[in-house]
Order: C-alpha cells, then sequence, then structure tokens
C-alpha cells in the first residue's frame, strides 16, 4: 500500500481530528507549564498569550473544524470531497505550522509569515473552491455564510499575529468559532433530536437567520461602538434562550451525549451575556471568565462529542457512547468547573485550577487520542470506500 493511499488519507476528518485529538491534550498543558513558569516562553516574535490563543484557535480549533468542514461540505454537495496527497499537505502544513510558532522566533520574516499561513490558507481555498464551484448542488442555502467566513479567519490570524492588533484578532476569532458553532449546532441537533427521541425542535427560519445575522456582525464588532456591540450581544443571547427553550433541553439532559452539547449552546449564551455586560458594569471577574467560556464551555464540550460521532459514524462503526466515551464528557465539564467555577470560589488557588483543568484536557484528548486515532488509521469497517 503507498502512503498516499493509507485509510488515514481517505476523508478530511480522519488526519485532521487525529492531531485535534494530540493538540488537545498537548497543547493546554504546555500553556499551563508555560504560565506557571516551568517552561520558558515559545522561542517567537509573539508574546506567550498571543502564543496560546493563537494555538488554541488556530493550531487545535482549526484541526477540528478544518476536519469537520472538509468531510461536511463533500457531504453539502455530494462530491469524493479531498483525499490523498491533498489531505498529506494539509497536515504536513499544519505540523510545520506548529514548528513555527514554538521555534521559528529566528526565521527570516518571509519564511515565519509562510509557514504560520500556508495550512490555513491552504484549506479555506479548497473550502471555497468546493463550495463555489458546486454551488447549485448545496443543499444548504445558509451556505452563503462560508463564503465571508472562510477568508475572514485569514484576517483573524493576521490581525492576532502580524497586524499589531491582537485583542482585534482575537475578538474576531471568537466570533467566527461562535458563529461556526452556531450553524453547526442548529443542523446537527436537528438531526440527533429527531433520530434519538423522534422529536422536531424549533425551526423557524426567521428567527435562525436572525441570530446568524446578529452572529455575523459580532465578526466586525471591533470597528463597532461599544453600547452597539453590546446591544447586539444582548439581542443574540435573548434570542439563542429563547429558541433554547423550544428545543426540548429536558430530554436532551437525559442523555449525557446530547446534553453536553446543550452545555455547548448554554456556553455561548452565557458568554454573550458576560461580553454584553462587561459593556455597562465594571463587574470584575477571577480571569479572562468570557473567553474559556467559550473555549472550555463550547469548544471543550461540543467538541469531544462530535469527534466520537463523526469518527465511529463516518468509519462504519455504530455510533453509541460507550462508558469510556462518556467519561471523556464528564472529564471536560469537570474541566469547565474547574477553570471557570474553582477561581470566582477560591481565587488564592487560581494557579492551581489553571494546572488541574489542562490535565483535564491531557486525560480527556489523550483518551480519545488512545480510543479514536486507530480507528481513522482504519478501513471502514462496513466495506465502503469512504
Amino acid at each position: 500500500m503507498q502512503f498516499s493511499t493509507h485509510p488515514i488519507w481517505l476523508v478530511g476528518f480522519r488526519p485532521l481530528f487525529s492531531l485535534a485529538c494530540l493538540a488537545g491534550a498537548i497543547l493546554p498543558v504546555l500553556w499551563a507549564l508555560i504560565f506557571s513558569g516551568y517552561l520558558p516562553a515559545p522561542s517567537v516574535r509573539f508574546t506567550s498569550i498571543q502564543w496560546h490563543a493563537h494555538e488554541m484557535f488556530f493550531g487545535f480549533g482549526w484541526a477540528v473544524l478544518g476536519g469537520f468542514l472538509l468531510t461536511s461540505t463533500k457531504n453539502w454537495v455530494n462530491i469524493r470531497g479531498y483525499h490523498g496527497p491533498a489531505l498529506m499537505l494539509l497536515a504536513g502544513a499544519w505540523i510545520f505550522e506548529r514548528f513555527a510558532m514554538s521555534f521559528g522566533g529566528h526565521w527570516p520574516t518571509p519564511i515565519l509569515v509562510i509557514s504560520c499561513n500556508l495550512f490555513l490558507g491552504c484549506i479555506v481555498a479548497m473550502l471555497m473552491w468546493t463550495l463555489i464551484r458546486h454551488r447549485e448542488r448545496d443543499s444548504y442555502r445558509d451556505n452563503a455564510l462560508f463564503l465571508f467566513m472562510l477568508p475572514a479567519f485569514l484576517i483573524a490570524k493576521y490581525l492576532m499575529l502580524f497586524g499589531d492588533n491582537f485583542s482585534a484578532g482575537y475578538t474576531m476569532a471568537i466570533s467566527l468559532f461562535r458563529l461556526a458553532f452556531l450553524v453547526m449546532l442548529e443542523r446537527t441537533l436537528t438531526q440527533f433530536m429527531k433520530s434519538i427521541f423522534q422529536v422536531a425542535i424549533l425551526r423557524q427560519p426567521k428567527l435562525d437567520m436572525a441570530i446568524k445575522l446578529l452572529a455575523l456582525l459580532l465578526v466586525v464588532e471591533f470597528a463597532l461602538p461599544k453600547p452597539l456591540t453590546a446591544a447586539i450581544a444582548f439581542l443574540l443571547a435573548i434570542l439563542l434562550g429563547i429558541r433554547f427553550c423550544f428545543w426540548k433541553p429536558q430530554l436532551a439532559f437525559k442523555r449525557i451525549d446530547l446534553g453536553i452539547m446543550y452545555v455547548g449552546y448554554l456556553a455561548i449564551v452565557g458568554q454573550l451575556l458576560i461580553e454584553a455586560l462587561g459593556y455597562v458594569t465594571h463587574f470584575t471577574w477571577v480571569g479572562s471568565v468570557s473567553v474559556h467560556l467559550f473555549t472550555f464551555g463550547a469548544m471543550g464540550a461540543v467538541i469531544p462529542s462530535m469527534i466520537i460521532r463523526i469518527s465511529k459514524g463516518h468509519t462504519g462503526r455504530k455510533v453509541v457512547f460507550e462508558p469510556m466515551d462518556k467519561l471523556v464528557l464528564y472529564i471536560m465539564l469537570f474541566a469547565l468547573l474547574m477553570r471557570l467555577i474553582a477561581p470566582q470560589i477560591f481565587p488564592a488557588a487560581y494557579l492551581f485550577w489553571i494546572q488541574l483543568s489542562a490535565i483535564c484536557w491531557l486525560a480527556g484528548f489523550g483518551i480519545l487520542a488512545w480510543r479514536y486515532i486507530p480507528f481513522l488509521m482504519q478501513p471502514r469497517v462496513d466495506g465502503k470506500e469512504h
């Protein structure tokens, strides 16, 4: 078997979810060690905060989002999708970027810029080409949002690292991921609730579109007046809260695999409310609660569940959450409590809570890597090609 025809290169989620599991296990621990003073800051031209934010959003986050979108877009437009050498290029570019972000401080500027943008530039171009070329066959009209979101990620990344406006890039990145999660939750929870409980959740086109358009506006919140930003965030949180009440949470919370995705939904609502109130009040939280409510509450809660579902379903296995899978989800919920709630109660132990939450990510994503990377490296068990 040639290396380029290995099962790992059959579909985009296979290599990128493998890298995401490793990143989710390793990157938070590295940051906790750096923040605690046990490791020196990476040898780069950026601050350690820039490094941490970039690696979690564009290292870990985009390995997940990229794997999800490469797999979803081919299904949305009903094509074979990228495989083989194209995925080898993306995986190689992702690994190259991790080296650059840790050891590229003395590299020539052109090489550093290329290395830090090759992965995202390539995958954005590939996804845009798929969506534009096969637009007439697209089963989702609102995928036009991705034609804006995908290149906007490149702008956010540039502002975070090279544009001398880290704050703008960081808020833009959160807003883009928030919008991507809202689109994903809207589609997947509709499907999951119907298939598991045989119930339909509220899908009102005008409400759904209003939610997505408000989330889209927040992508450029750094350029808007603060009172307007607060009003948009508050209105979006209210609309999401109203819709949540009609999404039958009383059923979803009976199962951890679905309930944890509803936790992610609520984390988005909570993050928006904190952001909105932050513009009009002077309440002080211990630590950066707003961003970590999103990264731990939305990303940390939803992503493991989606990795498990996709890794099983798209390799021909029955999508059943076994005890070890459920353990991962409980570990990630515990990490959320340790990172956000515990510091508010025992602020003196703030460093300990950071370290403990990082250990939770190491355990949770370490288990996922141990369980699912072998699945991702094997052919489908049902005999299908991809």
